[in-house]
């Protein structure tokens, strides 16, 4: 017999954060697809703003020229949790920005005051307009780009499971990316630490975020704890419209 769908009571907007390798993404899809919602990975469009600088011959260590060409990539990103996209100047980009080169530049770009400021009006229009709700996921969500969400979620991992993890889907992506664990370990640390740091929008927990250590659970645990947080948020917000 098919489990009965299961659907947020209200079109909530979720904001999940937390650094790489803690299962933001494959958790955020999951549970927008669980709940009938949109989902939108932030990473991707900083990921995409970053691969355009890099194919038009922007240095990406020079923060005046990013800024001056921040404005110039056309970048649409889809909410289907089922199958998201992300375009660039109409270009299909999911593939070319996950590439290596990408991410060690990533953070560079995203330092840059202008180009969080298009990227998160752009995040914002995306959740105001998503008609069911929508599940967004990033590093600022919480904080910065939707500071009145419904629910704030921060996830976290120890470095040890998140370099596991990371390491796991490096292989099965391309296996030429494949790096050892303390090499994983090494790069997320590091970037945790200028995402962190960063004077504009850096990577933190928001005061009224419900934390979750996923360092012991499997995918489907923390998929089932977001989902019933989600649920609760939903009811709570179902019952402040209906008085």
């Amino acid at each position: 017999m098919e489990t009965a769908a299961r659907t947020a009571p209200a079109a909530v907007i979720v904001a999940i954060d937390g650094p790489a390798g803690t299962g933001k993404s494959s958790t955020s899809k999951a549970v927008a697809g669980k709940l009938g919602l949109g989902y939108l990975d932030t990473g991707a469009q900083y990921r995409a703003i970053t691969w355009w600088m890099l194919n038009n011959g922007i240095d990406v260590n020079d923060a005046t020229a990013v800024a001056d060409a921040a404005a110039k990539p056309v970048i649409v990103s889809g909410t289907d949790p089922a199958a998201p996209t992300i375009t660039v100047d109409g270009l299909d980009a999911a593939g070319p920005i996950r590439t290596q080169e990408v991410t060690a530049a990533v953070s560079a770009v995203s330092a840059v005051p202008e180009v969080r400021a298009l990227i998160t009006d752009l995040q914002r229009s995306i959740a105001a307009e998503a008609p069911n709700g929508i599940v967004v996921e990033g590093r600022d969500i919480g904080i910065t780009v939707l500071p009145d969400a419904d629910l704030k979620v921060f996830l976290t991992a120890s470095p040890e499971a998140r370099a596991a993890r990371r390491s796991g889907e490096l292989k099965g992506k391309d296996p030429q990316q494949a790096t050892d664990l303390a090499a994983t370990r090494e790069a997320l640390i590091k970037r945790d630490a200028a995402d962190s740091g960063r004077k504009t929008s850096p990577l933190a927990k928001a005061d009224d975020a419900v934390e979750v250590d996923t360092t012991e659970l499997t995918l489907e645990q923390v998929i089932e704890c977001v989902v019933t947080l989600i649920e609760g948020a939903g009811a709570e917000k179902a019952g402040r419209v209906a008085r």
